[in-house]
């Protein structure tokens, strides 16, 4: 279920340069929230329409709070930041398809790219069995790496080879020498598409939460697609939908 409500900002914070941590009281969106959805949010300055999708990083059911981990990138995320504690936001959620908790994985790697790194944090909390978090950063602002090592192994890659692995994710899961039973991820397409195919040569299941901008967030007007291996009942064409079918997806379900 769905709600649009007004949340009260309790505290917000720059974790990293333009990255912000906005901890929010919720009514109901926070007890019906799962790892890997997101809410969208409005802005005050009503010249923008349409809301902003954030992916949720922490929720505190016993506060119904909701912490939102965001880089504020355009005028709406820009808008954001600057708000403090005491201030309201407008919001609609939970929305879209979160990652499986119940597949029963003995050992899972988490793995998030930028800002897909976020909803790792409470992946990790949630998802039974042993993980591996391996998380890529453009540098050594390593944002949430406290969080996500309390609830999981944490395996680092920079891009500049200031802090873990240099390079990528994937060289980081190798250079370890590390190995498990599925991939749960979200970040940029590049890594998304390695990630899917790195999984199909080690033969393991793979769940990639889609980055991509929206309108709606409820599936009407179709702005965000990706291609499906089967064809979509909605549509009637090999589409679905990143914010209502999404944004986490099977592997094997999408194409990238």
């Amino acid at each position: 279920m769905k709600y649009q409500e007004t949340a009260l900002i309790k505290e917000q914070r720059e974790i990293a340069p333009g990255i912000y941590s906005l901890w929010l009281q919720t009514e109901h969106i926070a007890e019906e929230a799962r790892p890997g959805q997101f809410v969208s949010v409005y802005c005050h300055d009503e010249s923008r329409l349409l809301p902003r999708p954030i992916s949720i990083c922490e929720i505190d059911r016993e506060n119904k709070g909701l912490r939102l981990v965001y880089r504020a990138a355009g005028a709406g995320t820009q808008e954001f930041s600057g708000y403090g504690a005491g201030e309201t936001l407008r919001l609609v959620g939970p929305l879209g398809n979160g990652f499986p908790l119940d597949k029963g994985y003995k050992k899972v790697f988490l793995i998030g790219g930028g800002i897909g790194v976020p909803p790792m944090v409470e992946l990790s909390k949630q998802l039974p069995g042993e993980k591996i978090v391996v998380s890529g950063y453009r540098g050594g602002d390593l944002f949430l790496k406290e969080e996500l090592s309390c609830h999981a192994q944490l395996v680092v890659a920079t891009e500049d080879g200031s802090a873990g692995t240099k390079g990528n994710v994937l060289d980081a899961i190798k250079e370890n020498g590390l190995t498990a039973d599925a991939i749960f991820a979200c970040g940029p397409g590049p890594m998304l598409r390695a990630l899917k195919a790195y999984a199909e040569e080690q033969g393991m299941d793979c769940y990639l939460s889609l980055e991509e901008r929206m309108a709606c967030g409820i599936g009407a007007c179709l702005a965000c697609v990706c291609k499906s291996k089967d064809v979509d009942a909605h549509t009637n064409v090999r589409n679905k939908r990143i914010c209502k079918d999404g944004p986490v997806f099977a592997a094997d379900e999408i194409e990238l």
